[in-house]
């Protein structure tokens, strides 16, 4: 059996291939959008190793990881018939979830520097990174209309970190105040 290679040298010139053979530029809007994803599994990852493998966050995360391959690989087909992977009961349910852990948090009033508690550093990293992702989401759907629930659910995913990044940081919470000038 011939051992499989990772390197092709097919995007040595700057182009990849999409889902389904087409070849485009490795900055094309598309590949943007799903590279963003991507680099937000590996920091959900990075934040999966950083709190305890059970509870309700490890399985949210798992979750949420699920998801972010599916939307890469959603992103990644030109296909108008492939089906949203994110529906309106999903995003419901991640509502319901960001709910919940806003009412078990203390009232914010203003803005928050990241904590230094490294699982809500991580957190917040990983919603600066979503909030990218959606940007180039919004990008690719000023070319190529993306169904409304994909964009939503990037939304709502931001707020979910966020607030998993306060829940995370045990209290060690940090209000920016404006600098004297």
């Amino acid at each position: 059996m011939k051992k499989a290679v990772i390197y092709t040298a097919r995007g040595d010139g700057g182009e990849t291939s999409l889902v389904r053979g087409e070849r485009v530029c490795k900055d094309d809007a598309r590949v943007e959008a799903y590279g963003t994803m991507d680099e937000l599994c590996a920091h959900v990852a990075l934040l999966q190793s950083e709190i305890p493998s059970s509870g309700p966050a490890a399985a949210m995360l798992c979750d949420v990881q699920k998801r972010l391959f599916s939307i890469a690989a959603f992103l990644a087909d030109t296909a108008p018939c492939v089906a949203s992977p994110i529906d309106e009961h999903t995003l419901v349910a991640l509502e319901r979830i960001i709910d919940a852990l806003e009412a078990s948090l203390p009232r914010l009033n203003g803005f928050l520097l990241p904590s230094t508690v490294k699982a809500a550093a991580v957190a917040n990293v990983c919603r600066t990174v979503c909030r990218r992702a959606e940007r180039r989401i919004v990008t690719l759907h000023r070319a190529s209309r993306q169904p409304q629930m994909l964009l939503a659910y990037m939304n709502r995913l931001s707020d979910y970190f966020f607030l998993l990044s306060r829940e995370l940081s045990g209290g060690d919470e940090k209000k920016w105040e404006k600098p004297c000038e």
